[in-house]
């Protein structure tokens, strides 16, 4: 058969593009198991998992705000237990978590930074507990909703991704928001804080596709506007793969935003396929956020470059009033499909 230098070159390239990813795979696995060393199992409860059961990962700080609702939230979609890695915690949220029938919590004081941000330790857990399960993985202000959540469990929805030949299910982070200040209303504990965070951003987004992972890079939104209108550049990436049929080989490369093997990161639309999405409902605007922002301020242990979010600690610290009259009050996910932030493709068709 003839073969051309040209076309020789390129598969070259792109054989060698593969061998270093698969290297790069292997290497954040082999990162995770070595890091299981940090983590102290406080309550093991896994004996509990069924078979086919759908988990939920996550690594908190001081969450006990937010983690009563975030539980019953996913507890509702059909979530049959909890792995949580508890970081440094002083607040009572690993006393909390011990309460929870459902729940199995390790606890460390190791850097969150140092850890890859947390995706060191999941990727243990989700290698030792999460092979052949439905994973969900989410920050505790992460609220998973996807079109019809609210008459269709997730294992109506992982089914139907199973038959569809589908192991990952992208969704976009929505920043939601109170009108006035953020300390002027007090989040309770345990109340859906969708009644306090009432509002988000319609637009603009911007999306660029990054050929190295062939994923969706996606920003925009309030905290693009009001924290970093001048580098939206370094705007926070809204684009996440929080539900995935894990399998242990897989791993995500920065946070849940990417994962390898890179095949995984086609959530999006493409050549005429459009995929089902979801939305995370982001809550970190609650009251609490601003002492929150003084403590981060001074820990350093933020995602990316900690030197780049001064300015956005500071800008939370000063209490802002992140509402404007473009902003569009929260309905609920038809509206969201309504306004293309979420996709319902096939999905809508019916479920048999």
């Amino acid at each position: 058969m003839a073969f051309s230098k040209a076309a020789g070159g390129h598969s070259v390239r792109k054989l060698w593009a593969a061998y270093k990813l698969r290297w790069n795979r292997r290497r954040l696995l082999a990162r995770s198991w070595h890091k299981r060393r940090q983590l102290t199992e406080h309550l093991n409860r896994t004996d509990q998992i069924k078979g086919g059961e759908i988990l939920a990962f996550a690594c908190v700080r001081n969450e006990i705000t937010q983690l009563p609702y975030w539980l019953k939230h996913h507890r509702q979609l059909g979530v049959g237990h909890f792995l949580i890695v508890a970081n440094d915690c002083t607040d009572g949220t690993v006393e909390m978590l011990a309460q929870e029938a459902d729940v199995s919590v390790w606890t460390t004081n190791a850097s969150y930074r140092l850890s890859r941000f947390g995706m060191d330790w999941l990727g243990f857990l989700q290698m030792r507990f999460g092979h052949n399960h439905w994973c969900l993985t989410l920050d505790a202000d992460e609220l998973l909703i996807y079109p019809q959540w609210d008459t269709r469990s997730l294992r109506v929805l992982t089914d139907w991704l199973d038959a569809k030949g589908r192991a990952a299910f992208g969704a976009t982070m929505l920043d939601l928001f109170p009108k006035g200040k953020l300390s002027a209303r007090r989040y309770i504990a345990g109340t859906d804080p969708t009644t306090i965070l009432g509002w988000f951003d319609v637009g603009p987004y911007w999306a660029q596709l990054q050929p190295k992972l062939q994923n969706l890079w996606l920003q925009g939104g309030p905290r693009a506007r009001w924290f970093f209108a001048q580098t939206p550049e370094r705007a926070p990436t809204l684009n996440k793969i929080p539900l995935v049929r894990w399998s242990r080989r897989y791993t995500y490369v920065s946070s849940t935003h990417t994962m390898l093997p890179r095949a995984l990161n086609h959530t999006y639309d493409e050549g005429g396929d459009v995929k089902t999405t979801g939305i995370l409902l982001h809550t970190k605007f609650i009251d609490e956020v601003i002492a929150k922002a003084t403590e981060e301020h001074q820990r350093h242990e933020h995602f990316g470059d900690p030197s780049k979010y001064t300015n956005y600690y500071d800008a939370i610290i000063d209490d802002p009033d992140l509402w404007h009259t473009d902003a569009v009050s929260y309905q609920g996910w038809q509206q969201l499909v309504a306004l293309g932030l979420m996709e319902a493709g096939d999905w809508s068709d019916g479920v048999d």
